[in-house]
């Protein structure tokens, strides 16, 4: 079983890893946001093509555009916060105790 525990752990610190990047790549599109960026740069466009259709489901389900102020980001990054807590923690939990 010690083998099912080893591939968890990795996943799960894969999961983390991803997560911890989704999570710089929201940030840096909300720093880019207060400035005005180039629509055609190629990082504005991968960030926005990364970024958008998650920001997008926040701001359907959630629509709080009448003060002024995206909060899509900040309850992302609090979602990702609350996945780290969570779903990582539990699948380490469950890879030690399978060896």
């Amino acid at each position: 079983m010690f083998v099912l525990g080893n591939f968890i752990e990795a996943f799960a610190r894969i999961v983390n890893i991803g997560l911890n990047i989704y999570m710089w790549l929201i940030i840096i599109r909300a720093l880019i946001s207060w400035v005005n960026p180039d629509p055609y740069n190629p990082i504005v466009r991968f960030l926005y093509r990364v970024t958008e259709p998650v920001l997008y489901q926040v701001r359907r389900l959630i629509p709080l555009r009448g003060l002024g102020m995206d909060f899509s980001p900040i309850i992302v990054i609090l979602i990702i916060v609350f996945l780290q807590s969570f779903l990582v923690n539990t699948l380490l939990q469950v890879a030690a105790n399978l060896r």
